[in-house]
């Protein structure tokens, strides 16, 4: 049995149900399954114990938590007994709020998100946020480090950037990752799973080109054996 790829299968499915299905059918070609805010606010907690079941699939808990320091290390503390392998917080809530989850949370691997990839220089101007886009990124990234995350979310457009700014041991998280010939949909950011791994990424977030395809499983397995066919040649 080949190694489960570095993609995370993101879950944004109508009920339960679906959710749970759909991590059974991608968990033997996936090393991830990430839960989104709207599902975990349906079904509450109990949601990450449904979808990790009995395969021990590593869970992604993606709350992108951005509040004042001390609500942020209260609802790291809650969920962290739902021992979640990873947790999001917003970077742009300062070197404070990383910490404090980082601290709340010491068994999860706390991951800071930069800029979301739905944002484009424009929109970083109208929120009255210093662009471009790429510095931006950069800038949350190092100050997120410097706060002890052990992960950066951020777009396969600025991957190798911030690789080359923080180093390989940190865990780079890319959305916004679409297999050729995909519709975008509502990212402005985007590469393909091949060209997102080339440049550094280690964990890539895919959804609907999986979860909407006719047999998830099927597509999970053809975005494995891809980025199978990419590592081994370079």
């Amino acid at each position: 049995m080949s190694k489960p790829a570095p993609v995370a299968v993101a879950l944004d499915a109508p009920d339960l149900e679906t959710a749970a299905r759909w991590a059974a059918l991608v968990t033997p070609h996936v090393s991830t399954v990430k839960i989104g805010l709207e599902l975990y606010l349906r079904y509450g907690p109990q949601v990450v114990a449904t979808v990790r079941g009995a395969s021990g699939v590593a869970v992604f808990l993606d709350l992108k938590l951005h509040d004042i320091p001390a609500t942020v290390a209260g609802a790291s503390r809650a969920v962290a007994r739902l021992r979640p392998d990873v947790l999001t917080v917003h970077a742009a809530g300062g070197p404070e709020v990383v910490r404090a989850a980082v601290e709340a949370a010491p068994g999860t691997m706390v991951a800071a998100v930069t800029v979301l990839t739905s944002l484009s220089d424009d929109d970083l101007g109208l929120v009255g946020m210093a662009g471009p886009v790429s510095d931006a990124v950069l800038r949350l990234a190092l100050l997120s480090v410097e706060a002890g995350a052990r992960g950066l979310v951020c777009s396969p457009r600025e991957v190798a950037a911030v690789r080359s700014a923080v180093g390989p041991d940190v865990t780079l998280i890319t959305p916004g990752v679409r297999p050729a010939g995909a519709a975008s949909n509502d990212q402005a950011r985007i590469a393909t799973p091949e060209e997102a791994v080339l440049a550094g990424a280690d964990l890539l977030v895919i959804g609907r080109p999986i979860t909407g395809a006719p047999d998830p499983g099927a597509a999970a397995a053809a975005i494995a054996a891809s980025l199978r066919r990419v590592t081994s040649v370079a």
